[in-house]
């Protein structure tokens, strides 16, 4: 699976680094950075979950 963030829409809400600590941080800049390069199986749930959950879609995921 394969992660992008879309900067510019990002809002900082920050639902993607509470569905996936792991995974994703808002920095003090208010945009969500992804914290790894190639995402653990055991994280592509709650990758996904983190994509359904931002509110202007800013997450995009490939296979």
């Amino acid at each position: 699976m394969k992660v992008e963030i879309d900067r510019e829409l990002c809002q900082g809400h920050g639902q993607c680094q509470e569905s996936a600590p792991a995974i994703f941080e808002v920095r003090d800049d208010g945009v969500a950075y992804l914290l790894v390069d190639e995402i653990p199986a055991d994280q592509e749930a709650n990758v996904r979950d983190a994509a359904n959950r931002c509110p202007v879609d800013a997450i995009r995921l490939t296979d």
